[in-house]
């Protein structure tokens, strides 16, 4: 990717005042230089590293009514001249205006990380056409059009697989390490790539609205909203920077008072100025979070700013929603019962009303009548209700299908016929007509295959685990048991209702994270003190929905966002202790030691290199190989 011409700028700007500071430095102590060629390289240095300081910090003040650090290392630098020690204020200016180049360059280094991604979209696609396959540019396709993939060729942009098979790797997105195997149906992600066979694809969203294009949206909003330790430094850094000028002037009052010759008293004052000054304290922790951010987005985790990584690592209870989180979703039809014994129409009948639901447990009815070949009757006025079931309307009627509490909101009871199906551990269905029932279908879901590793992670980690569905407690039972929850971890026959106050009763023990679909449950959701949804990938509503998005429907990322989370947390506690520390050691020397200006600026400039230097650390958290 192209360097910025900003950064370009700003290097050249820094070897210029590193050149007049070496001429300078080579007059001073080796030998003299050409009439006037001393001077100039003095001027030079002061020129290129104090004049873009100067400008972007009298811009701050004069639009924003910001006092800017940068003013301070000028007027110390000015300072440090007036008294005799151009030297000194050379050598200040030109460190800092290194780290600034430096701290610019490795921070844009972290924005970029994300931004990479749309390098990856490729700049052409085969399109499938009337006349054939044709070339075309990827800005001008449009959902409907059909484009052909070859072995090797990155997806251009979202789509679904229309025929043939292969596997796709789709790391560039999900952060999912292992190739994923697509077939009709499937849906593809822009930039991801097909490893092998032929694949055609039917483009699902324009190239502005792709999957890419809104994580780096997502992400570029993330960095903006500040983050309660970033308002913190922001706010610290603001009133403590006009503390600092104002202690400077204080001190070198204070020092020509007590007997200091004045030039003395104003290299004290400068020596001060610079030791005090608070660069390190407030680069300390957006360093460290645009890192995790960027490094956490690379690993198919997106946060919704600093404030939902700092609230992860701060959570004390994870809630899951069962259904399509805990479990595959993918849920399969494990047995038939009709009552009037014609299976094929009961089937038709319960179809016509799951085929106007999104719910997992409708998917997979959908899917048994669709194996037996079965076409689902037409239904029309089809109404939801969260947690019990769907009605709808026929050639004869009202027709209905659910759990035992829509049986009951219809006044009907269960027949004796179906009493042991109701019995078992699978999730029951039950179709009717008024207050006859028709029949009724058992559901078994199964856990995610790294569900149980990942609840035994972050209950390693000291978190406490919630599992609630709206299922009944032998379904709930049989799902937690095989993760390894405990009975009282598991909460079966809940209303949306009910979770919210599950959420509510679980803040007691500290902050809250609720898993979920990112779309269902968004009652919990918003009451949860973070919110995350899993495999949204494609899903602009999905994305939008929750405070922390999974890409892929892996919930190790879970556990490894929190465990990226907590190490961030740690990452800028050590970032304030050494920044602050410092401060305290210089400004300590500078009051109390006769600090030389030199030291000060090499252990103020050099504080705040490491502080951004231990940020950046967190871009290779091995979150994306997790």
């Amino acid at each position: 990717m192209a360097s910025d011409p900003d950064d370009d700028a700003n290097l050249y700007l820094t070897l210029l005042c590193w050149a007049g500071l070496a001429l300078a430095t080579l007059e001073a102590f080796v030998q003299p230089l050409p009439v006037g060629l001393g001077a100039g390289a003095m001027a030079v240095a002061y020129l290129a590293g104090g004049v873009p300081a100067a400008r972007s910090a009298l811009a701050e003040l004069w639009q924003d009514r910001r006092l800017d650090i940068d003013l301070l290392m000028v007027i110390a630098a000015l300072a440090a001249a007036a008294v005799g020690a151009a030297l000194e204020g050379a050598v200040l200016l030109a460190l800092f205006s290194l780290s600034q180049t430096l701290e610019h360059r490795a921070m844009g280094k972290a924005r970029r990380a994300v931004e990479a991604l749309m390098q990856l979209r490729p700049e052409t696609a085969l399109r499938e056409g009337p006349g054939g396959v044709e070339e075309v540019a990827v800005a001008t396709l449009v959902p409907g059009d059909r484009v052909i993939l070859r072995p090797g060729a990155r997806v251009p942009v979202d789509g679904r697989v229309v025929s043939g098979a292969g596997h796709l790797d789709e790391s560039t997105v999900t952060g999912e390490s292992a190739p994923v195997r697509k077939e009709p149906g499937a849906p593809v992600h822009e930039a991801t790539v097909n490893l092998d066979g032929i694949l055609t694809v039917e483009v699902t969203r324009s190239l502005a609205q792709s999957t890419v294009a809104q994580m780096i949206r997502l992400v570029t909003e993330a960095q903006a909203m500040k983050a309660p330790s970033e308002r913190f430094s922001d706010w610290f850094g603001q009133r403590y920077t006009i503390a600092v000028l104002a202690g400077s002037i204080l001190a070198f009052l204070g020092f020509w008072f007590w007997g200091r010759p004045l030039d003395e008293a104003l290299y004290r004052a400068a020596t001060l100025l610079v030791a005090a000054s608070p660069c390190a304290v407030v680069i300390s922790v957006p360093a460290a979070i645009l890192s995790a951010l960027s490094a956490a987005a690379r690993g198919g985790v997106l946060f919704k700013g600093g404030a939902a990584l700092e609230g992860l690592a701060e959570v004390r209870v994870f809630a899951f929603d069962k259904t399509g989180t805990l479990t595959t979703g993918q849920a399969g039809v494990t047995g038939i019962v009709a009552l009037d014994g014609d299976e094929a129409a009961f089937l038709a009948l319960l179809a016509g009303l799951e085929a106007q639901s999104e719910h997992p447990i409708a998917g997979a009815i959908r899917r048994a009548v669709s194996d037996r070949g079965i076409t689902p009757e037409p239904m029309t006025g089809v109404q939801s209700f969260p947690s019990e079931g769907i009605t709808g309307q026929d050639g004869q009627g009202t027709l209905w299908a659910g759990n035992a509490r829509m049986l009951e909101r219809m006044g009907a009871t269960l027949p004796e016929a179906l009493a042991a199906m109701a019995d078992g551990a699978e999730t029951l269905v039950l179709l009717g007509r008024g207050a006859q029932v028709l029949g009724a279908v058992t559901v078994a879901d199964e856990p995610r295959a790294t569900a149980a590793e990942a609840l035994e992670a972050l209950r390693a980690s000291g978190t406490g685990l919630l599992m609630m569905t709206g299922d009944r407690q032998p379904v709930a039972s049989r799902i937690g048991a095989r993760l390894g929850l405990l009975p009282e971890e598991i909460h079966a026959g809940l209303l949306p209702g009910d979770k919210v106050q599950l959420v509510d009763a679980a803040t007691a023990r500290g902050k809250v994270a609720f898993v979920g679909d990112g779309v269902n449950d968004a009652a919990a959701l918003a009451r949860a003190d973070v919110g995350v949804a899993m495999g949204v990938a494609g899903s602009e509503v999905a994305l939008q929905a929750a405070d922390v998005a999974l890409m892929a429907e892996d919930l190790r990322k879970l556990a490894a966002a929190r465990k990226l989370a907590r190490r961030t947390a740690r990452v800028i506690r050590q970032n304030l202790t050494l920044a602050l520390g410092a401060m305290v050691v210089l400004v300590t020397g500078s009051l109390f030691f006769d600090l030389p200006l030199p030291l000060a600026v090499i252990g103020h400039e050099g504080g705040t290199l490491l502080v951004v230097l231990n940020g950046l650390r967190l871009l290779a958290d091995p979150i994306r190989s997790r």
